[in-house]
């Protein structure tokens, strides 16, 4: 059985199809929105949901077709949404709410990659990296983020990375990118406390999901080995209803990430030397 939740986090999903209030009122089921539903993480996520049973799925994907064998196998809501352009951002905010009424947890999981030297990168591709892994979750947040704070309760949970922890050579946009996350997420906890909206990060290392292929170069570390998108979803699913903040996967890459934080000179020499 899952433990019980804090009071701070989001609704806890105790209400099972079916169970009703005292008044004999069928209690609602808390609304989760994933973004990136179609692949990778974000679908992991719609299934850890989906088979707690106790939520509402609204699915955000660019992938129509993917989509909606994720959304037949989760019954979740498919929300087709290109997070590339604002107005994709606007027009899966206001269907997800148009929908359902509310969300009562966000988790941003879309994203993507590159790699390479970061003298050799095209300035359109820096442009779409700030665009998909900063930019659209600033500006859904902000669109989903006060009905959560009218209603007193909620959560937003944002897939970071650990290279938004310590940087990553040659993945300095990307790593810039997941920063920017962590920085985004301690300024709304400061502007939420009292409340009972939470904001968590997850921080896994490397994935074992097609982004790799899709940034166009291949895992190639010996360590850390990729872990599955399951376990990550495990984790988020874990955040969520725990109230937990910033969490890594696997757990003991926090170890080097409080070494960088407590020595920064003596962890940038290792990871010169042996990144």
């Amino acid at each position: 059985m899952p433990p019980t939740p804090r009071p701070e986090a989001t609704p806890r999903p105790e209400a099972r199809p079916g169970r009703t209030r005292p008044a004999g009122r069928p209690v609602a089921r808390p609304v989760v929105l994933v973004t990136g539903a179609s692949s990778g993480i974000g679908e992991a996520v719609a299934d850890r949901f989906a088979a707690d049973g106790r939520w509402r799925l609204l699915l955000g994907g660019r992938d129509e077709e993917r989509l909606a064998t994720v959304a037949g196998r989760t019954g979740g809501g498919a929300l087709r949404a290109d997070l590339a352009e604002r107005a994709g951002v606007e027009r899966l905010a206001a269907e997800a709410l148009e929908r359902e009424g509310r969300v009562d947890t966000l988790v941003a999981a879309a994203g993507i990659g590159w790699a390479g030297p970061f003298t050799r990168m095209p300035a359109d591709a820096v442009d779409r990296l700030i665009t998909l892994n900063v930019t659209s979750v600033v500006h859904l947040v902000r669109l989903l983020l006060p009905q959560m704070a009218e209603r007193g309760v909620g959560r937003v949970v944002m897939i970071g990375s650990m290279a938004g922890r310590v940087g990553v050579r040659n993945e300095a946009v990307y790593a810039a990118t997941k920063g920017a996350l962590l920085a985004f997420a301690d300024s709304l906890r400061y502007e939420l406390a009292g409340t009972r909206v939470g904001v968590s990060v997850v921080l896994p290392g490397a994935v074992d999901t097609p982004f790799f292929t899709r940034r166009g170069v291949p895992y190639h570390r010996r360590h850390p080995r990729p872990v599955s998108p399951e376990r990550v979803a495990d984790v988020v699913w874990d955040a969520v209803v725990r109230g937990r903040d910033d969490v890594f996967v696997p757990s003991w890459l926090g170890m080097p990430a409080r070494l960088h934080g407590a020595v920064p000179g003596f962890f940038r020499a290792m990871a010169k030397r042996f990144g």
